[in-house]
């Protein structure tokens, strides 16, 4: 069933592409058949298993060194790089190729939720809206390919960064269980060239398409209720000093409630430093297997500093890496719940290699490479596994589309605190205001 979705996403990007001259084709293969090649040498080199997973990787860029002789336009020779990484597996391998010129925004976002996947923002104004496509929809399938944990990744990386699409078509049930297909226009603002590349996982990449990079960096506390202290934290983004003032923030309060929700990861010291703020004792985090050697990964404690009272984390299919981790850190100490959906299972450590071809007519592309696996102290990894909250929560399409947070809620009446989820999704207006920017 997955081969077959893998086959699924290798046509689609065998499909796309634009014609060209027979001229500018031979140019154009050539300078992939090189980016092919510095690809396989980069994985080889760097990937954190020396076996590759048991792929024979040399016969693997044969064939598709052999599919890019005759591949007949520039979409075609960026879908075989990509798919000769997609084939590992691996969320955290994949090929960045040179820079689009102009912006895709299809104007809606959307989240998995158990197992399945709904709408949680429309942008206003969009096409999406115009359709009538609602927050609360359950989208069935999106560019005619069914929606699940499994795959929605790679619909992601297809869509948003390997061959952003003019307009999608999605399939989507309204609350009343009718099924309804919306072809959605995209907004596509004209750029400047690209002419570099950073970062160093899928979610950065996913984000910054969205233009939404800026928002999910901000942090946002509520310190207003009895005896609780609630940090929403969009990403691990801050300084390990800032970290240090926030849990300030939080010491006045017996209970603090972590929403990581929503949240890819980010700075590893500002993991650790986080860490280190609520424990007494330097705590080992976890083993950092790389392909020559193994770590250990320690967060100093910051002692008689360290908040002390209770703790809650939120997390759902969108908490990955650095937020898996916390979460994990807290249920292996046994020093507090985590309440929500199941994390995303994406904690590998991977490093952007950027690289460049051509002399006059220079491009720049990348291969984001998985480096290293964490092993927690319990012996497991959290890849493709995730962390299983101690209380699993998932809202419905019509909390959604009513703003009924049920899982903070639900945090705060275990803490004493009588909270509505109607009460609860409407603590951080400011965080919906910038979401709706």
């Amino acid at each position: 069933m997955f081969s077959d979705r893998l086959l699924i996403l290798l046509s689609i990007l065998l499909c796309f592409g634009f014609a060209i001259s027979a001229q500018n084709l031979d140019f154009e293969r050539a300078r992939h058949t090189d980016m092919l090649r510095t690809v396989k040498d980069d994985v080889k080199k760097n990937y954190f298993d020396p076996a590759f997973k048991g792929i024979d990787i040399e016969a693997k860029h044969k064939i598709a060194a052999e599919k890019m002789a005759k591949a007949q336009s520039i979409g075609q020779m960026s879908g075989i790089i990509a798919q000769f990484l997609l084939d590992f597996d691996d969320s955290h391998l994949f090929f960045s190729p040179p820079g689009k010129v102009n912006k895709t925004d299809y104007g809606f976002d959307f989240r998995m939720f158990g197992d399945k996947c709904f709408v949680v923002h429309i942008d206003r104004k969009s096409d999406a809206e115009k359709v009538g496509l609602h927050v609360g929809d359950q989208l069935l399938a999106i560019g005619g390919y069914e929606i699940t944990r499994s795959t929605l990744w790679k619909l992601q990386y297809l869509f948003y960064r390997l061959r952003p699409q003019p307009g999608l078509e999605v399939v989507a049930m309204k609350p009343d269980k009718t099924s309804v297909k919306y072809p959605i226009a995209a907004k596509i603002t004209e750029g400047k060239k690209v002419t570099d590349l950073t970062g160093n996982d899928l979610n950065s990449y996913i984000r910054e398409s969205e233009d939404a990079y800026k928002k999910s960096t901000r942090q946002y506390y509520l310190n207003k209720l009895e005896g609780v202290f609630i940090w929403k934290m969009p990403s691990f983004s801050l300084e390990p000093t800032a970290v240090d003032d926030m849990i300030g923030k939080a010491k006045k309060a017996p209970a603090m409630i972590i929403d990581m929700r929503g949240n890819s990861g980010g700075r590893v010291d500002m993991l650790l430093r986080l860490i280190g703020n609520i424990f007494d004792h330097d705590v080992k985090v976890a083993d950092e297997k790389r392909r020559k050697e193994t770590k250990e990964v320690i967060a100093k404690s910051r002692g008689e500093d360290a908040y002390k009272g209770k703790i809650i984390a939120l997390i759902d299919s969108n908490s990955a890496s650095a937020s898996e981790v916390f979460a994990r850190v807290l249920q292996v100490e046994k020093r507090g719940q985590v309440l929500g959906d199941w994390s995303a299972g994406a904690v590998m450590e991977s490093r952007f290699f950027g690289r460049e071809h051509g002399i006059d007519r220079i491009v720049f592309f990348g291969t984001s490479i998985t480096i290293a696996d964490l092993i927690m102290t319990d012996g497991k990894s959290l890849e493709k596994v995730g962390v299983t909250p101690d209380l699993q929560l998932v809202p419905t399409g019509t909390d959604l589309a009513a703003r009924r947070d049920v899982v903070l809620s639900k945090a705060l009446v275990t803490l004493g605190l009588n909270v509505s989820p109607e009460a609860a999704g409407a603590m951080f207006p400011q965080y919906d205001e910038d979401d709706d920017n």
